[in-house]
């Protein structure tokens, strides 16, 4: 029995960190609604700067 006190000291661990994850206080839904349009609208503006960008240099290729 090589691994017993290996066995014990790896389940206390686990044990810590399942009790460390169950103090973390959950997302709301109206914050994670929130949250998700505010992501959302920041790449809605990347992507209408790079779409800008692209069309800048497609008419300066064009002349």
């Amino acid at each position: 029995m090589t691994r017993g006190n290996q066995r014990d000291q790896d389940r206390l661990k686990a044990q810590k960190k399942a009790a460390a994850n169950k103090t973390k206080p959950k997302e709301s839904a109206t914050s994670l609604q929130k949250r998700k349009e505010a992501d959302a609208e920041i790449l809605r503006a990347k992507q209408k700067k790079k779409e800008e960008e692209k069309a800048a240099t497609a008419t300066a290729s064009g002349k």
